[in-house]
């Protein structure tokens, strides 16, 4: 019989005993994002989903909790009454805590919250998010696939993008889905979540090209610092977006201006070792700084 519980995730929200469900055999993994910054109470459980991923910042990995079983149905979708069943057709529900709103996130930049922009997710992420899939492929047979477009932000809202399944689609969907596709819903998340990536980490193959920004770690050019005009500063740019320190207004050029040292600024607070001693505000990379953006971002 198939393990109900995920090895990493805690069971101190667990809302089965007051929300028991429906029994049922998974095929199906829908992904949301909370549009906050903590763990939700859920209405104590009345819309939870299968189980929550919060960023630890600090310790760089995602920290889970569970709070129904695999095969039990959750409760963070709508389900209209005569409708097509939503919660109870055998799919997996997780929420990622954090925003797929670049609006959202832009405010939250400015206020100094930390927290995941999922779009742009960093690679620890996302790997950690594939460990989750792949022990549901194994256990569960999830498959490891999509068949659907995950849409940007607002455009994935409602239905007028044609994102959201049909009733009969939806009925004979299997793999990997997002809010926004799910039938008689509205929301718009996970919004353009970089799903290829994580399902190519789950697999253990080598993401697509477009999701990830080379193979090898280069070395920092000497030339390469705030106020410099350098080509190798469009590289430093797509690192930092890549790695979770997105947006940057303007980017991708060859300048190293205030939106790129903000930026750097965000990869030295995440990153405080690799700070230039005595400064507060660091927005200069240097070579190990480069290197460990670079890991973060997926080269090897």
């Amino acid at each position: 019989m198939a393990s109900q519980s995920y090895p990493l995730a805690s069971t101190s929200q667990w809302f089965e005993d007051d929300y028991p469900g429906s029994s049922m055999t998974v095929n199906t993994g829908i992904i949301h994002t909370t549009e906050g910054t903590d763990w939700p109470d859920y209405d104590g459980g009345a819309s939870a989903p299968t189980m929550t991923a919060k960023p630890d910042f600090s310790a760089k990995k995602l920290v889970f909790r569970q709070h129904f079983p695999v095969d039990k149905s959750a409760r963070a979708l709508v389900n209209k009454s005569g409708g097509v069943q939503t919660n109870t057709l055998n799919c997996f529900q997780i929420e990622l805590i954090g925003t797929c709103d670049p609006d959202t996130h832009e405010e939250w930049e400015d206020v100094g919250y930390d927290h995941v922009f999922w779009p742009e997710a960093p690679d620890w992420a996302l790997r950690d998010l594939a460990k989750l899939f792949a022990w549901l492929a194994d256990e569960h047979d999830i498959p490891l696939t999509t068949d659907v477009e995950f849409l940007s932000y607002p455009d994935s809202y409602g239905s007028a993008s044609g994102q959201r399944m049909s009733f009969s689609e939806w009925n004979d969907y299997s793999g990997w889905a997002g809010h926004q596709h799910v039938p008689e819903n509205d929301h718009g998340d996970p919004g353009n979540f970089p799903i290829e990536k994580v399902l190519a980490y789950a697999k253990g193959t080598t993401p697509p090209s477009g999701n990830t920004t080379s193979s090898s770690i280069v070395s920092l050019a000497s030339g390469v610092k705030p106020g410099s005009t350098h080509p190798q500063v469009r590289d430093l740019q797509q690192l930092l977006v890549a790695a979770g320190y997105g947006p940057i207004k303007g980017a991708v050029t060859d300048y190293y201006g205030v939106n790129t040292e903000a930026a750097v600024a965000r990869f030295h607070n995440a990153n405080p070792k690799l700070k230039t001693t005595g400064v507060s505000r660091d927005t200069a990379i240097g070579q190990a700084g480069f290197v460990e953006l670079q890991k973060e971002a997926g080269r090897r």
